[in-house]
């Protein structure tokens, strides 16, 4: 086997250098702030997770730098606020067109620079752009009557999905009338974005692209006085200490929460396996993944059945490699987690939770995958399950962020409630029961921001809003029409629907 003739990261990074030279230079990647590029920063070493090719790293700003980039991105709102929402809709529409042109280049250095799959990657710059078309459609009737921003939006997002979380977000946000800042996320996505915005750049988009370590920049990036709203996507620990600095800021928080698919008197088994293997798409390194099934107990027997079938048809390892130079590139549920140091973790946290009494239920071997001879395996983690995982572990609180689930078995739907709800909050959970009624009487005892019924949820861009309850969520809710008001001042003395510690849950 070897990688794709055409698809290696040099073969990327020149196409980056042929289509945006004054962002990829020979030796390094830039930083764009105060309208232009901007070769200052550290430039850190990286490497890719699929197999450990040196790729580029990260230019790291020290915090005057990125002081100065935040106040040049405030001059240009003060010019982008005051541009007719016509011609914003034409630069963005634009900007989209582009993207779209070079739709495979974004997802091959989405593949090198984290890890996923083909299939996963294209998605990612899919609902970026077919997600801002929609915007772009529906944007007149969500500005009537409102403003932008007093300051820009500053984004702070993980890697996971740089173009339909990070990307979208910042494209909405700049259609709205404000001028955007995005920190590249510290563990990847630096290529995927530059070019991103090269070419958002290159149609007139305000849009200002640093990067750093989060505790260096943060006091700019979250606390600078001209920002006119923070959105932060990541883990509670730092999302904790971004919470701490926005008192009284306009923001949008979400943090990571348990998802919890609970399974209660039903008996739909092919089914629910289809949906377990879906499951898994990305090694579960996911926002609205499922990493912990609570299971009725008298039905272990027939889930674990279920569970079998679905994790043994999965597929994972390196997303480039072929055994013919004609081959397609290969249908993998996963590839890689983000890093090495990620692997070893979450395999050290499998470790010590079979040690404290947990049950292994099932525990693929890296000679299952899909790899090319010799290659650095060190990021890569097999499907793994555990049964009851002790109490102290942080497996049966916290979500992994990888391939590894855990199973909890109950005897009443009180236990069933309290399993489900073992992390304080979450964005999304799932009740297999067959019984409607069973359903309703549950769902709302449950503590997520969307529950399904015999089906995942998903975080929608569109017309369907998203939040979270509890520690998964802080500030205002996001989706459709919420998104562009949480972007925008509207009548005075409007409270936004969200998560404020300052009031309770608006609907």
């Amino acid at each position: 086997m070897n990688i794709k003739p055409g698809y290696g990261w040099q073969d990327a990074y020149e196409r980056c250098r042929a289509i945006a030279p004054e962002a990829f230079h020979d030796d390094r990647v830039l930083n764009h702030w105060g309208g232009f590029w901007q070769r200052d920063g550290r430039p850190a070493p990286a490497f890719s997770p699929v197999d450990g090719t040196a790729i580029a790293g990260p230019p790291r700003l020290d915090r005057s730098t990125a002081a100065r980039a935040v106040a040049a991105a405030a001059e240009q709102h003060g010019q982008w606020r005051h541009v007719p929402l016509d011609e914003r809709k034409a630069r963005v529409g634009a900007a989209v067109g582009a993207m779209r042109a070079h739709r495979d280049l974004l997802a091959l250095l989405l593949m090198w620079e984290i890890g996923k799959p083909w299939k996963s990657a294209c998605a990612d710059v899919d609902r970026c752009l077919d997600g801002v078309l929609w915007y772009l459609d529906e944007i007149d009737p969500m500005l009537a009557g409102r403003a932008p921003l007093h300051g820009p939006v500053s984004n702070i997002a993980s890697w996971n999905y740089p173009m339909s979380v990070l990307m979208h977000a910042m494209l909405v946000q700049a259609l709205a009338g404000n001028a955007v800042i995005a920190k590249t996320p510290t563990d990847g996505g630096l290529a995927c974005l530059t070019l991103a915005t090269a070419l958002a750049v290159h149609e007139g988009l305000p849009f200002t692209l640093v990067s750093g370590s989060g505790s260096e920049l943060s006091p700019v990036l979250v606390a600078g006085r001209e920002l006119g709203c923070v959105s932060f996507v990541g883990g509670r620990t730092a999302g904790t200490q971004v919470a701490a600095s926005l008192s009284d800021r306009r923001h949008v928080l979400e943090q990571e929460g348990l998802n919890c698919w609970g399974v209660w008197e039903y008996a739909d088994w092919d089914t629910l396996s289809g949906q377990i293997r879906a499951s898994f798409e990305y090694g579960k390194q996911r926002c609205t993944a499922y990493p912990r099934f609570v299971v009725q107990r008298g039905l272990f027997h027939e889930f674990l059945e279920a569970y079998g079938a679905a994790v043994r048809a999965l597929s994972f390892g390196h997303p480039l490699a072929v055994h013919d130079d004609a081959d397609p590139l290969p249908e993998l549920t996963f590839g890689p987690l983000i890093n090495a140091s990620k692997a070893k973790e979450l395999a050290d946290q499998v470790d010590a939770a079979i040690a404290g009494g947990g049950v292994p239920l099932f525990r693929a071997s890296l000679d299952d995958g899909h790899f090319l001879p010799g290659q650095d395996m060190s990021a890569y983690l097999p499907p793994t399950a555990l049964l009851d995982p002790p109490r102290s572990s942080p497996l049966f609180h916290a979500e992994p962020f990888g391939p590894v689930d855990t199973i909890v078995l109950v005897d009443t739907e009180a236990e069933l409630l309290a399993a489900m709800n073992a992390s304080n909050g979450a964005l999304v959970a799932t009740l297999s029961c067959t019984s409607q009624a069973t359903f309703e009487r549950l769902a709302p005892e449950v503590r997520a921001f969307k529950v399904g019924h015999n089906r995942p949820r998903s975080r929608g861009d569109r017309e369907e809003l998203f939040g979270g309850l509890g520690a998964s969520w802080r500030g205002a809710f996001v989706g459709g029409e919420l998104l562009v008001r949480s972007v925008t001042e509207g009548a005075p003395g409007e409270r936004l629907p969200g998560n404020f510690p300052a009031y309770t849950l608006l609907p």
